[in-house]
């Protein structure tokens, strides 16, 4: 049996054109890596000199708060994951101060087969102000969470955020492994209602795939693209695309930035996809399919001509919803949901 190709290179970009460009690469459809695009920033150079350094870095940010981190056995091999009948996870959460977490991690650095500690998305206003302000991107991010992750070697399955992410490697060594959004039929994605970090991820180890077990992964493996980031390298994932990240050295250090064009006012897509559960998913085929036919007209579709027919100064709420009409259709929703 032929053995299926792994993942190809993401293909990179000059982090001058990032910045001299932002408008095209910021609303690119496919991952971009960017060499060096972060290598001045402050903490990209304390982890140069050594892990103290880095560490000793952060804290003189850190206002002391709770810090969340998973912590998991030697033998999960890093992998944060389900228990073996996805009742529960095979790592116990735990709530700690930052400085323990450095501390930790520096002792576990020494160990050959350490635990896995990882202190996943931390908000870096709420709990190191300043660090985003010594921390930019010189890109223009309306409103984005900006985030650090912090931890020795873990594997994070893939999984899809909505809102575009630009992370950037501070310390240690990133691998990201990338699946297009059409995949998800292929990757065999877990419960919902039961996630390790809120987001539902696939249960396909995608280092040692199963493929009787999971045949259709096959498929997405062969789409699948990768790139390892070193210190001061950032990659840009778009909305919606699923992804896996293993931290591959002793300590590893993250800054993510998520941020969308949408106006507040319209929304979040994820709101949407739960209230058509909620409304379409249990009604009889004929009327999901008429349901489907409709948002392909006018929602999916960039071909509905009903406008076309209409007297120029008729209002049209299927077309350009700016924030009026937006604030009219939220009220109308709010209402609804009400009943």
């Amino acid at each position: 049996m032929t053995a299926t190709p792994g993942p190809i290179a993401i293909p990179e970009v000059a982090a001058t054109d990032v910045v001299a460009k932002p408008e095209q690469w910021l609303n690119a459809d496919a991952p971009w890596v960017a060499r060096g695009l972060t290598s001045d920033w402050p903490a990209v150079q304390a982890a140069k000199q050594s892990n103290t350094a880095f560490f000793d870095y952060l804290l003189g940010f850190y206002n002391d708060k709770k810090v969340s981190a998973f912590l998991g056995e030697p033998e999960i091999g890093g992998r944060f994951f389900y228990n073996e009948d996805l009742s529960g996870f095979n790592f116990v959460q735990l709530d700690t101060t930052l400085k323990q977490l450095a501390e930790k991690l520096e002792a576990l650095s020494a160990i050959d087969h350490p635990p896995s500690l990882y202190m996943g998305s931390t908000n870096l206003d709420h709990w190191l102000p300043g660090l985003s302000e010594a921390h930019q991107l010189r890109l223009p991010l309306p409103s984005a969470l900006v985030s650090l992750w912090l931890g020795n070697h873990s594997i994070v399955a893939p999984h899809f955020d909505y809102p575009a992410n630009i992370a950037c490697c501070i310390a240690g060594v990133r691998r990201f492994t990338l699946f297009p959004p059409d995949q998800v039929a292929n990757l065999y994605v877990g419960p919902w209602d039961l996630t390790p970090a809120g987001q539902p991820i696939s249960l396909v180890d995608i280092k040692h795939p199963d493929l009787e077990k999971y045949p259709r992964f096959e498929e997405a493996l062969s789409l699948a693209v990768s790139a390892d980031l070193q210190p001061g390298d950032a990659i840009y994932i778009p909305s919606l695309w699923w992804h896996q990240v293993e931290s591959l050295a002793e300590v590893n250090g993250l800054i993510n930035f998520w941020w969308t064009q949408q106006p507040p006012a319209l929304g979040s897509p994820m709101d949407a996809f739960t209230h058509a559960l909620l409304s379409i998913k249990q009604l009889p085929r004929a009327e999901r399919e008429a349901w489907h036919a409709l948002f392909d007209y006018y929602v999916f579709s960039e071909s509905a001509a009903d406008r076309d027919y209409w007297p120029t100064n008729r209002a049209d709420r299927t077309r350009l919803i700016e924030d009026p009409l937006a604030r009219q259709l939220r009220a109308e929703l709010t209402n609804h949901l009400r009943r």
